[in-house]
């Protein structure tokens, strides 16, 4: 550790905005130093564009004060506790300053208040000179060196839940984002009091739960979550998953089988990531720094949501027939909930409603050109996302019923699926032969939701190829106007 510090020297010159600091901080007689995650990730290697101060008094002015000497953004995060956030972009990449005043009087009594002992390491900026190395000055003093090196997350005291109950929640997406374990006694500890989760926001509580899902390392994070109480606490709703049974073609009842598809969805992650127009595709955002790849987890862990609600034994069949629909209705309210954008909810609702899609146009041996055509149509900007759910639900799925042969099968028709999608992308768009105005002009007919029928039906004979002028539009326009 000693070595990985000192390759990161030297430290003053690698970041020159922590002499403004020290400056702004040295002119206003204040004490500051650099503490938690930064420090941290540094013992690990990481690098690291986030930096927090705890800052013995007047953090806000100081903050204001750095933000116009570098012209950057200020941010007031929390007023009654002193708490700002300054971002400046350098070299293209956003760095972020949060300062914070003490929260006790002294900052071994602040670092004391910490979450975890490997966010408690402290760096007192005052002491650091151009030749200093970190190791000349940082402070361990509650242990966080050992617990890095062991790769472990150890609460600070037995009240830091109760202090924030969010760090519940911080403890798993740290445990996602480093690979560290969890100490037993801070898991008991959440395991006792998770019921507190319900008085975080649930903006909060969204954001640690995206750090999760944005780790390669989610489904064993959530599964670990889910043992602790946890996951039920902060998305109730999927308790109606809980042993609820399913037929022969499932090894796994209905809660064990969304877990698994989050495990398998990051193994065809893996598989696909090489590809540039997939890995952008599911890189990118949705809302906030929210990306699609993230998304798409939640998906798969709430994909079968809307099946204890359809569940039907038939002819000695267990059958779940709509859940598909059902389940949309429900993530609809999840994502209200979890406070996700309107593009994100869209999405969300459209990855769990057209989920069994995949499936269908896989029962033929050549899905025809229609099926295809309006799967696209359909799934619209989730045509990509809904197969590879529909891939990973699939692998989930080995129970008696399921043979190799099909699931192979169903593999190659999302694949190339996946693949026709982006050559899709490449090709002009479809210029409409008619439109409402010929609807009316040429044809006479009065403006009615049949417009939509209408043109819907001629779009799609056209993308078919079955039609390729205006006149014979016209004419099939007048035929399905007929028929109404």
């Amino acid at each position: 550790m000693q070595d990985l510090m000192t390759r990161c020297m030297p430290f003053l010159s690698d970041h020159p905005q922590l002499k403004i600091i020290q400056d702004i901080a040295r002119r206003k007689k204040v004490s500051i130093y650099l503490v938690g995650g930064y420090l941290r990730d540094l013992q690990l290697g990481m690098e690291t564009k986030d930096f927090d101060f705890a800052v013995s008094r007047d953090a806000l002015g100081l903050a204001r004060s750095f933000a116009k000497r570098i012209n950057g953004a200020y941010v007031l995060l929390d007023e009654e506790h002193g708490c700002a956030r300054v971002v400046k972009k350098v070299n293209g990449q956003p760095h972020v300053y949060d300062f914070a005043d003490f929260r006790a009087g002294t900052i071994e009594k602040d670092l004391a208040l910490r979450d975890f002992t490997i966010n408690t390491l402290s760096l007192d900026l005052l002491k650091l000179e151009d030749s200093s190395e970190v190791s000349d000055v940082l402070v361990d003093a509650r242990h966080g060196l050992r617990d890095i090196k062991e790769r472990r997350i150890r609460q600070t005291s037995v009240k830091a839940f109760r202090e924030d109950p969010l760090r519940m929640m911080r403890a798993f997406s740290l445990k996602a984002a480093l690979g560290f374990s969890i100490e037993l006694k801070t898991l008991n500890q959440i395991r006792k009091e998770k019921d507190l989760i319900n008085g975080v926001s649930y903006e909060r509580v969204r954001d640690e739960l995206f750090k999760v899902l944005e780790t390669g390392n989610a489904a064993a994070v959530l599964r670990s979550m889910d043992r602790m109480g946890l996951l039920e606490r902060i998305i109730p709703q999927v308790r109606v998953m809980f042993a609820c049974k399913q037929g022969t073609y499932h090894h796994l009842d209905v809660w064990p089988h969304s877990l698994e598809t989050v495990a398998q969805l990051e193994g065809v992650y893996r598989q696909v990531r090489e590809d540039r127009e997939v890995r952008d595709y599911l890189a990118e955002s949705l809302g906030g720094n929210r990306s699609r790849l993230a998304l798409m987890k939640l998906a798969a862990l709430l994909h079968d949501i809307g099946k204890p609600d359809t569940r039907k034994r038939e002819r000695g069949r267990v059958s779940f027939h709509g859940h598909e629909h059902v389940g949309k209705n429900i993530v609809r309210h999840i994502a209200l909930m979890l406070k996700l954008s309107v593009r994100e909810r869209h999405a969300l609702e459209d990855m769990v409603r057209w989920h069994l899609r995949p499936g269908y146009l896989s029962n033929f041996k050549q899905p025809s050109e229609k099926a295809v055509y309006r799967y696209f149509r359909d799934a619209r900007d989730e045509a990509v996302s809904v197969l590879l759910l529909s891939l990973a639900d699939q692998r989930a799925t080995r129970g008696p019923a399921t043979t190799q042969s099909d699931q192979e099968h169903h593999e190659n028709i999302c694949l190339s699926l996946v693949r026709r999608h982006f050559a899709r992308t490449k090709e002009q768009p479809l210029v409409r032969l008619i439109n409402g105005d010929d609807l009316i002009r040429k044809l006479k007919l009065k403006p009615s939701p049949l417009f939509a029928r209408i043109l819907s039906e001629v779009e799609e004979k056209q993308s078919l190829g079955k039609i390729k002028t205006k006149k014979e539009a016209l004419v099939l326009a007048g035929e399905l106007a007929g028929k109404a």
